[in-house]
């Protein structure tokens, strides 16, 4: 279960990464994940709030949720097409 009350598959750590690697990280996780399955990804860098809804828009991936907390780190999760 992730922090936002969403089951999760896997879990990715994305810290410390600046773009573009945050997202091709995930794309790698998800491309080794099943239909349906979902993907907690937690990054620093701030570009990657609007990378991974634009990616999920790209992909045909649903971004399920989003947060960021008070040390900087983002979370979002992401249900896999």
């Amino acid at each position: 279960m992730s922090a936002f009350g969403i089951p999760v598959d896997r879990e990715l750590d994305a810290c410390g990464l600046k773009c573009p690697l945050p997202i091709l990280r995930a794309k790698k996780a998800l491309s080794e994940m099943v239909s349906g399955q979902t993907l907690r990804i937690t990054a620093t860098d701030s570009g990657s709030v609007g990378d991974f809804q634009l990616f999920a828009k790209q992909t045909g991936n649903t971004l399920l949720a989003q947060s960021e907390d008070a040390n900087g780190v983002f979370g979002f999760v992401l249900r896999r097409k």
